[in-house]
């Protein structure tokens, strides 16, 4: 399946592995990548820009395919080091890197000197034109239902993606309840080039988190929600920074599930097996031909017959 985003990143399918903190290892992307989809090292699940260095070369001698690094610019106090960061990508040869958070206006240009694809992660449409504006190559376009990004606008897919193509000129991905061929067919009907899958890719074999993990995709939620009610408006951060600061690692690596809250999308309902990334991928692509060769093309034929 041909389309534009599969031109722009040279891969075989429209499917992309979304970056997702403790979980976006060499392993996965590699894996995805292998798989004809577009898999992703998440940048700042790397302590520092030497460890992301290291990531990408044993993700590089893992797979020959192109492979993106996802890096989130976050409005925090110590920033990470951006700029090392940035030169651990570049020097590592990656050809395609998803952004997410803040506007990456201050590292496109030396992304766009490299030669480099950027993909932004946008929960509105006018973030999408702002993300064009300042030359992204393409955006993923974030509905309501993805998980685990901040800002969203309540808008969900069936809506936020027609609007997204009635805007944008550069190609866009979507991302939020996308898990099989039934999404990637959705997806394309409703404007989009591919499809942006994170929730999905942690339910599967090569996934380098905890079985339990896997097996549970809900989060730990309850505590704070308690802390929040019991707290009321008097509540601060430090009232349950134990409970969402730096439990990542011990959610996904530990697999101790009620360590804090951790997110997921409610995609997690279609979500009924841990197979492999490539049985995931080969599967999804054949229920979305089988879809338009068949149940479409087959109405088409019948109101025609009528």
């Amino acid at each position: 399946m041909k389309t534009r985003i599969t031109t722009m990143l040279g891969i075989a399918h429209p499917i992309l592995q979304g970056g997702m903190h403790y979980v976006g290892f060499a392993e996965l992307a590699a894996a995805v990548s292998n798989a004809g989809g577009l898999g992703t090292i998440t940048g700042l699940t790397q302590k520092t820009p030497q460890a992301l260095a290291e990531e990408i070369a044993k993700c590089r001698d893992m797979t020959d395919k192109p492979f993106a690094v996802n890096l989130t610019f976050l409005p925090t106090v110590n920033a990470p080091d951006y700029p090392g960061y940035v030169k651990a990508i570049i020097d590592g040869g990656v050809t395609v890197v998803e952004t997410a958070g803040r506007n990456p206006q201050q590292v496109m240009p030396h992304l766009k000197a490299a030669g480099i694809k950027v993909i932004h992660k946008c929960t509105s449409v006018r973030h999408a034109l702002k993300a064009q504006e300042i030359g992204c190559d393409a955006v993923s376009v974030d509905g309501f239902e993805c998980g685990g990004h901040p800002g969203e606008d309540d808008i969900p897919n069936m809506i936020l993606l027609p609007r997204a193509a009635d805007e944008l000129e550069i190609p866009f991905v979507a991302s939020g309840g996308m898990a099989d061929g039934r999404s990637l067919v959705a997806a394309l009907a409703l404007g989009a080039e591919g499809m942006n899958m994170g929730t999905r890719f942690i339910a599967t074999q090569e996934a380098p988190v905890h079985q339990r993990v896997k097996e549970a995709i809900l989060a730990a939620v309850e505590r704070v929600l308690e802390t929040e009610k019991a707290k009321g408006a008097a509540i601060t951060f430090d009232d349950i920074i134990d409970k969402v600061a730096g439990v990542y690692p011990k959610v996904m690596i530990d697999g101790d599930l009620d360590a804090g809250a951790w997110s997921c999308g409610m995609v997690a309902g279609l979500i009924h097996d841990i197979p492999t990334c490539k049985d995931l991928i080969d599967r999804t692509m054949s229920e979305a031909e089988s879809l338009i060769r068949q149940r479409l093309a087959g109405m088409i034929g019948d109101s025609a017959a009528a």
